[in-house]
């Protein structure tokens, strides 16, 4: 099962998250299922009812726990991890 772990920052729009997911699909593959941090929940919800796809909600204290390939020193003081939405700065997906 693929899954796409989406974060984002406080002006992503749905359009900007359905961007970024058609990125990681066109570079990885269809995925399965989406997943969230519940903090960021709604938005991911709303994509993934426009796709059919279901998502799977991480609570926010579950985060310091989780490994990472990306990392932001703003992230980490919020949740004690990496960046699940730092792709952006690596060109992997648009800025939304």
């Amino acid at each position: 099962m693929k899954v796409a772990g989406l974060g984002y920052n406080s002006e992503a729009t749905l359009d900007s998250l359905s961007q970024a997911l058609e990125a990681l699909i066109e570079r990885f593959g269809p995925v399965d299922r989406l997943t969230a941090a519940e903090s960021k929940r709604a938005l991911v919800q709303r994509l993934g009812r426009a796709r059919g796809l279901s998502v799977i909600v991480v609570a926010d204290e579950a985060l310091a726990r989780a490994e990472t390939l990306t990392h932001s020193a703003r992230s980490h003081q919020a949740f004690g991890t990496g960046s699940v939405a730092g792709g952006q700065q690596r060109g992997l997906w648009p800025r939304g």
